[in-house]
């Protein structure tokens, strides 16, 4: 999809992947508007600067999506949304699980809504692999999500078109591992959760690459996952600093050995195309149509797990994407 002369929404547009992703469609393209939405104003204060040159195009606007009146009037006028507003950190969300529900859950069915009706073009929503049988409760409410879109594609009568993006993790952004092993590592100890602990990664631009595809070819209600590899946490642990003591100290709360982006149930309505797994709804548009519209490859897949994947990130590897 052209983003010239677009007018466009990202909610959590001051988080790690919002700002990334404003900086791309401002290089990259002439759009009309871009409103960055999110409730840190800190964050705002120090984006605001950040994009002084782009000024005339980008608008910040302080908010919450749990807020209904207000991210109904945001949404006037807007072509494209990207949703990653979010309560993210695991922990937080095992310990005030309303406070997840009322963000990841209500919030969205908020933005959803808005979109409706004010006949927004289409809406791209993040998710993550720990909605994949989900044993968390970020995970949970990143699950009633992804249903929650593939519901409102179905009843938007195709005037707003609705798709899932589901992350791996983003390597070395705020939610991974690799910012605390390189500010520990001059303390020469690192502590792992378990040196065989998998995670699937992908960088930053190949998040952006994720949502470009969902925009470019997205029919609706689907759920878009990029195919990546593994890495170990005791690989990255040995990447970061060779020489510094592993401490294991075992895993969080509610954490997996191995993250799943695709699990045994959805395999049965996944295809194949472009580099990308789609897993299709169960309501709403005819499989037949999906596997037209995407030109889908033949494939098998039983399960796509972190710890069973046939591609994994060597030391080296690693090395070479540690920010430096």
């Amino acid at each position: 999809m052209k983003l010239d002369g677009k007018n466009i929404l990202i909610t959590g547009g001051t988080g790690s992947f919002g700002k990334a992703y404003a900086s791309y469609i401002l290089e990259h393209f002439d759009i009309n508007r871009l409103i960055i939405f999110s409730r840190d104003e800190q964050k705002h204060y120090e984006q605001k600067r950040a994009f002084a040159h782009w000024s005339d195009r980008v608008h910040f606007v302080i908010g919450d999506i749990r807020d209904r009146e207000k991210i109904m009037g945001v949404c006037r006028g807007i072509d494209i949304v990207i949703h990653s507003a979010a309560m993210k950190h695991m922990p937080m969300a095992e310990e005030n699980p309303m406070e997840a529900v009322k963000t990841n859950i209500l919030g969205s069915q908020n933005l959803i809504d808005a979109c409706i009706a004010n006949e927004v073009k289409k809406v791209v929503a993040l998710s993550t692999d720990k909605a994949a049988l989900p044993i968390n409760v970020y995970g949970g409410t990143k699950l009633i999500l992804e249903r929650l879109f593939m519901s409102a594609n179905s009843l938007s009568e195709a005037k707003t078109i609705f798709s899932v993006v589901r992350y791996a993790n983003v390597f070395g952004s705020k939610g991974s591992v690799i910012p605390l092993f390189m500010k520990l590592k001059d303390t020469g100890e690192l502590p792992i959760t378990h040196p065989e602990m998998t995670r699937f990664s992908i960088t930053m631009e190949e998040g952006i690459d994720l949502i470009q595809f969902a925009l470019n070819k997205s029919l609706g209600g689907e759920v878009i996952v990029p195919i990546a590899p593994s890495y170990k946490v005791g690989d990255v642990a040995e990447a970061v600093c060779a020489s510094c003591k592993k401490q294991v100290i075992g895993p969080r709360v509610a954490e997996k050995m191995h993250e799943i982006l695709i699990s045994e149930f959805e395999a049965k309505q996944t295809i194949k195309s472009d580099g990308f797994f789609i897993i299709m709804p169960e309501i709403g548009i005819k499989r037949e149509e999906y596997v037209k519209h995407y030109q889908a490859e033949a494939f098998e897949l039983e399960e796509y797990s972190s710890g069973k994947n046939s591609d994994f990130l060597t030391i080296e590897e690693i090395k070479k994407q540690l920010p430096r």
